[in-house]
């Protein structure tokens, strides 16, 4: 029996089983394609995600598929020849003050995420499969029997569905969804080949192309790649000479229709199964959300299961897996609907008055501001006291993500929680108090004493006080001020969340 299966080898699938290598459980992935997909799909990784790969050690891996080859701005005109580079406005990246170690350079298209995550996961051990469907997935008090569709029947403890929007997995567990499925109108994904900076000079990441005959948008997706995504019918090749606006050399590598699509899972956990990513729920394009937040809940997940594997953790802890992320789900689905309707309130910087108006969160919120509210967060607070500044956003509170600081060179706080429980404080007793509570729980638990006191005061500390950060990064406690018996005070927060 395998301790953990993944049915799905894209990009979140195949994070799963990083993550959870990282955490020293080994999976054995299935895929229904006979590969990686060739298609390029969701571009923008957010700096968040970016963390969880400085985490499992792969950003070296991770800055090498980042394409760097166009300028990061966004051109509107009637074709590629028309632009109008003179008056085009610049479109920089929000700027904030930083929130983050890891700040991106560049996209990163699917297709070279996925070539850098498959030999990543076969690397830390995991098995990885394709060609290989899942058709039907029973369970007991014991483990899930995972049939294939070349007749293996796999068995295991835990079973991940990460099988995209046309999951085999969440019907065989009867979960329902809600939402209106596919919305909008069908579009045609080309992905090509041309030398189009050498052809016109330099050009954005992306250009809304405007002609009548082949409205879309145009992105570069590589050295000398492009994706042009239209409704418009006819042949790939002369949609994308129309789109251009001259006669170019260009070499048709794939043509894809698709629909975006708005559904969720009731639950994103049945039994000893979980939904992950496009499994668990689908969300419209615009913000990148998507991928983000699949990538987010296998981190999510990955460190639950493998304490639950381990011995060291109540199998409540792996309840607060849907409570976490089908919170964090509705969040992004809103947000995500609220900028198809209007994509100005993502665009454009900007555009306060008209995001507070409806709602609306500033993109870096979206992906980093987010907060736990479940059984793993103690008092939690569950409310961001803003919706634009992320540096007011991440505040130290029970339920946020650890704000970054550096520490020393290269050495953000964020690095110093290594994957376990770490007590963040000013006074070094607490050093002893975690030693103490780590040997009577037999769990992985530092701490890092940190005396900056500007950094304890704004995450709401004195010096103290302490904050308890969960592995992957998230704050489950917070004591504003000194506590008598630290150990005993630790010993019992960490059983709460661990629900031992």
């Amino acid at each position: 029996m395998s301790d953990v299966v993944i049915a799905g080898g894209g990009s979140v699938g195949l994070a799963a089983a990083v993550f959870l290598a990282h955490h020293g459980v080994r999976a054995h992935v299935v895929e229904r394609r006979a590969g990686l997909s060739e298609h390029p799909r969701a571009l923008g990784l957010s700096p968040r995600t970016l963390e969880f790969f400085r985490e499992a050690g792969l950003g070296v891996e991770l800055d090498a598929v980042a394409v760097r080859s166009t300028e990061m701005w966004k051109a509107d005109a009637r074709t590629v020849a028309e632009i109008d580079r003179a008056n085009a406005p610049r479109r920089t990246p929000f700027t904030q003050p930083e929130t983050s170690p890891e700040k991106p350079a560049g996209h990163y298209p699917q297709d070279r995420l996925d070539a850098a995550l498959l030999p990543a996961a076969r690397e830390r051990g995991a098995t990885v499969e394709f060609g290989v469907a899942v058709t039907g997935v029973t369970q007991d008090a014991d483990g899930v029997s995972v049939e294939l569709s070349d007749g293996r029947v796999l068995r295991t403890r835990y079973l991940i569905g990460a099988d995209g929007v046309k999951t085999a997995v969440r019907p065989a567990l009867g979960i329902g969804t809600t939402g209106p499925g596919e919305v909008g109108e069908p579009v045609l994904n080309i992905l090509f080949e041309a030398d189009l900076t050498g052809f016109f000079g330099a050009l954005p990441t992306m250009v809304e192309i405007g002609h009548p005959d082949v409205r879309g948008m145009l992105l570069s997706v590589g050295e000398r790649r492009w994706v042009l995504h239209t409704g418009a019918p006819g042949a790939p090749e002369e949609l994308i000479r129309t789109a251009l606006g001259a006669e170019v050399p260009v070499r048709v590598i794939a043509a894809k229709w698709w629909r975006a699509t708005l559904r969720m899972a009731e639950e994103f956990r049945a039994g000893r199964a979980f939904l992950v990513g496009d499994a668990a729920r689908s969300v419209s394009p615009l913000g990148a959300f998507g991928l983000n937040t699949g990538l987010a809940d296998a981190h999510n997940l990955a460190w639950k299961l493998a304490l639950v594997l381990a011995g060291q953790a109540g199998d409540g802890l792996l309840d607060t897996y849907h409570d976490e992320r089908h919170a964090v789900a509705e969040l992004v689905t809103r947000q995500a609907v609220l900028r198809w309707e209007n994509p100005r309130l993502h665009w454009d910087p900007a555009a306060v008055a008209e995001r507070a108006a409806v709602g609306a969160w500033h993109a870096p919120l979206v992906t980093m501001g987010y907060r736990y509210d479940s059984a793993a967060v103690i008092d939690a607070v569950v409310q961001p006291p803003s919706t634009e500044d992320l540096v007011a956003a991440l505040d130290g509170a029970p339920g946020s993500r650890l704000p970054h600081r550096w520490t020393s060179p290269g050495v953000s706080t964020l690095d110093l929680v290594r994957s376990r429980f770490t007590v963040f404080a000013g006074a070094p007793s607490w050093r002893e108090a975690a030693e103490k509570a780590a040997a009577r729980l037999d769990v992985a638990m530092g701490a890092a004493v940190v005396p900056d006191a500007d950094w304890l005061s704004a995450i709401g500390i004195e010096n103290g006080g302490a904050l308890l950060v969960r592995p992957d990064g998230f704050v489950a406690w917070r004591s504003p001020v000194a506590v008598a018996g630290g150990d005993a005070v630790l010993e019992s927060v960490v059983s709460r969340v661990l629900d031992r």
